[in-house]
């Protein structure tokens, strides 16, 4: 039933005075839309923030895992590193060096993951009655940010093997 905008309470008082008159054995309940829709909403930006929250610490935590391997690898890479700078490799060599094979591994991941995400999605978004597509550029936007983080994250770790003393690496043999 449609009831004007305003003060929906004599609107309400009537209706059940009718239906008292038609119905009197059953109760009077009534729900408005508008409430019903911004339960169903409330869900949905309930279940985005706790997609959100966890998503930041999945993204902390694969980073956490990410700098312990480069660290590992730069580690069992100091001899190279050493005799590679030892030769004239230049701090910039050695990070892309070390950055190549990370990149190679998100990328990697990027095409397995896509199609699957946006399975995922396409199935999520086919609940809602108005429903919207989702854009080109989102998963490559993604896979640009899944890189730049890994880069900036064994980076870190590459620059500090890269600008060590190579004699220090080479002594230990």
């Amino acid at each position: 039933m449609r009831v004007k905008p305003g003060d929906p309470r004599e609107t309400l008082a009537s209706i059940r005075k009718i239906w008292k008159e038609i119905v009197p054995d059953l109760p009077f309940n009534y729900r408005f839309l508008d409430e019903k829709y911004e339960q169903t909403f409330n869900k949905e930006e309930r279940l985005g923030t706790i997609f959100s929250v966890f998503t930041a610490l999945a993204i902390v935590v694969a980073c956490l895992g990410l700098f312990g391997l480069a660290a590992y690898t730069a580690e069992q890479r100091t001899k190279e590193i050493g005799i590679r700078k030892t030769m004239g490799a230049s701090t910039f060599n050695l990070i892309r060096m070390l950055n190549i094979q990370y990149t190679k591994l998100v990328i990697f991941a990027f095409f397995i993951s896509s199609p699957v995400s946006w399975h995922a999605m396409h199935k999520w978004l086919e609940v809602f009655a108005y429903k919207t597509s989702i854009g080109f550029w989102t998963f490559p936007l993604s896979g640009i940010a899944a890189l730049l983080i890994t880069w900036a994250t064994v980076s870190y770790q590459s620059f500090q093997a890269a600008k060590a003393n190579p004699v220090e690496s080479l002594k230990t043999e």
